[in-house]
């Protein structure tokens, strides 16, 4: 009877424990889902996307460079994030770069129709729009190749940047669906957050212009 209850108790501990490590793995994955960049979750980028590799598809894509320090410290909330330029691999502090602009922030994935149907009208609203904002597209999946070659098939050369991990999301609580906008006013405090698709530069025009006073 004793190593029966000896048996039953090591076979409670055993499940126990199981039960805990299977509760560790949720949590990491729920960190995956939201953007935290925790350990063992999602990266920026895939292994497979070197700098060699890449290279090909970023002459492809010609995008411009992405916006160099601003005047300040930037928007708080994006604050210590750091991610690379697609057009060049050159790393970039987000709230830095973004620091005394106004800026469109617009979040995509190479995989989601709406937002390849979309970028068009966003390069668009920038031409329209000039030097008095700042037109930024986030890549949000970890393929950086398929984000380049999507941009060169749309003949989109905005600057990008490659947020595999969903930083900039999680930061400033955008809605998890894409394409999603945020519109930056040039103090760093959020105007708007936009979670829906727009069909040309007029309805982005319509939805951003009001709340920064543009006259684009």
């Amino acid at each position: 009877m004793r190593s029966s209850t000896r048996w039953t108790v090591a076979v409670m501990v055993i499940l126990l424990a199981l039960g805990v490590a299977l509760w560790f793995e949720l949590a990491g994955g729920d960190d995956a889902g939201t953007g935290s960049g925790g350990p063992g979750t999602a990266r920026d980028r895939r292994d497979a996307d070197t700098a060699a590799a890449l290279a090909g598809p970023r002459a492809r894509a010609d995008l411009a460079p992405c916006p160099s320090p601003g005047t300040g410290a930037g928007p708080e909330a994006l604050r210590g994030i750091t991610l690379e330029c697609v057009g060049d691999g050159a790393m970039v502090d987000v709230a830095t770069a973004l620091a005394g602009r106004t800026v469109v922030l617009n979040l995509w994935a190479y995989w989601c129709a709406p937002c390849a149907a979309e970028l068009p009208a966003m390069a668009e609203y920038q031409r329209r729009v000039g030097p008095e904002v700042t037109v930024l597209t986030v890549h949000q999946d970890e393929n950086e190749t398929a984000a380049l070659l999507r941009l060169a098939e749309l003949g989109v050369r905005l600057p990008t940047l490659q947020d595999g991990r969903r930083l900039i999301a999680a930061a400033l609580r955008v809605p998890n669906v894409m394409p999603a906008t945020v519109v930056l006013r040039a103090d760093g405090s959020v105007a708007d957050v936009l979670p829906r698709s727009f069909d040309n530069a007029d309805e982005i025009a319509a939805a951003v212009d009001p709340s920064i006073g543009a006259t684009g």
